[in-house]
């Protein structure tokens, strides 16, 4: 009996699924909607463009009935887009960004990379130009349209509003009221957003939210992402001499500030990649239910370390994704005094390391910052924030000094929560599988003040192919995500929350 009840539930999920599949006349006029929006090019210096961009996706919400409004900000002007279904409905606001990335149209395979072209991959691996016309018949999945933004945010975007444009065709209303925020300079630290989270936290209210950027599991099944670290970084100067001196007549007599420094940084990880700074990794605890989500990410040590061209990884966790649940210290950068092109044999004045520091949710960025300052004090320096005096430099053996920036904590939502769980349930229901669960993504969006101004369960729901070139030239989408895009989108839209 209890295999005839899976048996008929599988059945049903099928059936589920093959009503929602998109058929390629459907998918070919939203490949040329898609082609449409980003020929549009989308650079924020480019204030007229922009404008054009938020009037394209303005028009189409309205032709769904949307009421549209733009909120001025420091900069350009914020799209919000809403409609209200019925008041006793949840509300769930959901993110784009519709800015891009700068491009070097010299290492584009395309004459223009505001033009979109499509293209097929060969048996050699090579990209080939397709006709348009080629929508015209079958569709594989495997093609792929490159220009800038094809993928980075603009995909998601126009997933949704197909999804969208389906149901009203279908005359299938969404389960909830939708809000929808779109930021015209995500690539530029979303400076306009953040200027206007207390201006507009009322316009942005709502019960959940989710986030639709970033790539999905190179496995390219659906995803969800549950949380993101955050970043805060900060820089560590030693010293020596008050002027870079002549390496012939002061060597092994004013000592070189590069290796005090060097000294410093070792004393911070061990050979395995573990922080040494004491309570760096405090209150963290990887549960066996959390590794076991952990886990379940498809993973091959092995596969994954030869496509980095490593030998081994750090030991933090026992795998990519558990790594990720600490905080990291990365040297970004280490310099001396001497820039140019040409070595000078001298010993340097002063030598500095730039530092990231990513974010986990028990981890503060002021708290990080100061664990990181205590370390350098426990080494012997005497820690300032600006250059030594010739007093200082009489008094102290070793100085650093050390400054940090304010920083963006991160967030997660927790894996039980309602939330989670309900759009894991809808898109294991849709797809006959459970998706993909990322506990914690490595980067850091910058809207996460937004995420944490708003405190609500928050997902990031990524729909793009991993290898889609983001932020590098010959940006590209899969055509089979965006099929795919567009039914999670559909299904998302389709549960009562």
């Amino acid at each position: 009996m209890k295999l005839f009840f899976t048996v008929l539930l599988s059945l049903y999920s099928m059936l589920v699924f093959s009503q929602t599949l998109i058929d390629d006349e459907g998918l070919r006029k939203t490949i040329l909607l898609h082609k449409d929006l980003v020929s549009i090019p989308n650079l924020p210096e480019d204030e007229d463009r922009m404008l054009q961009n938020i009037n394209w996706v303005t028009q189409s919400y309205e032709a769904l009935g949307f009421e549209t409004t733009l909120l001025p900000s420091s900069t350009l002007p914020l799209l919000l887009t809403e409609k209200v279904y019925d008041p006793k409905l949840k509300t769930v606001l959901f993110y784009f960004h519709i800015d891009g990335q700068p491009v070097d149209k010299a290492n584009w395979d395309q004459s223009d990379p505001f033009v979109p072209v499509l293209k097929a991959q060969d048996a050699t691996g090579t990209w080939n130009k397709l006709d348009w016309d080629a929508l015209d018949g079958s569709i594989n999945d495997e093609w792929r349209v490159f220009a800038r933004a094809a993928a980075d945010d603009k995909a998601p975007i126009i997933m949704l509003l197909a999804a969208l444009q389906k149901m009203k065709a279908a005359q299938v209303v969404p389960k909830f009221n939708i809000k929808v925020i779109f930021d015209p300079e995500e690539e530029y630290s979303s400076s306009a957003l953040l200027s206007t989270l207390s201006k507009y936290k009322d316009q942005y209210k709502a019960d959940y939210f989710i986030v639709m950027d970033g790539p999905a599991h190179d496995s390219n099944k659906p995803t969800i992402t549950y949380g993101c670290r955050g970043i805060v970084t900060c820089s560590i100067t030693t010293y020596g001499a008050k002027l870079p001196q002549h390496s012939g007549h002061f060597g092994n007599y004013v000592s070189n500030p590069v290796f005090a420094l060097a000294d410093l940084l070792s004393s911070m990880k061990n050979n395995q990649g573990e922080v040494l700074i004491k309570d760096y990794y405090k209150g963290i605890t990887i549960t066996p239910e959390i590794s076991e989500v952990l886990r379940s990410v498809p993973y091959d040590s092995t596969e994954f370390n030869n496509q980095l061209g490593i030998y081994t990884s750090e030991k933090i966790g026992a795998n990519y994704q558990e790594a990720l649940q600490y905080p990291s210290l990365n040297i970004r950068q280490i310099g001396t005094s001497w820039t140019g092109e040409n070595l000078k044999t001298v010993v340097p004045e002063f030598a500095k390391a730039d530092i990231d520091v990513r974010l986990v949710p028990e981890t503060d960025a002021q708290d990080q910052l100061e664990k990181i300052k205590k370390h350098i004090r426990a080494q012997g320096f005497h820690v300032i924030d600006r250059d030594p005096t010739d007093t200082e430099r009489k008094t102290y053996a070793k100085i650093a000094k050390f400054t940090g920036g304010s920083g963006i904590n991160s967030f997660r939502t927790d894996l039980d929560s309602e939330f989670g769980k309900t759009i894991a349930l809808t898109l294991t229901k849709a797809f006959n599988e459970e998706p993909i669960k990322i506990r914690m993504m490595g980067g850091t969006v910058p809207i996460v003040p937004l995420i944490n101004e708003l405190n609500i369960p928050t997902l990031i729901i990524p729909m793009v192919n991993m290898d889609n070139n983001q932020h590098s030239p010959n940006e590209n989408i899969r055509i089979g995500n965006l099929r795919q895009g567009i039914l999670i989108c559909e299904a998302i839209l389709s549960v009562k929350l």
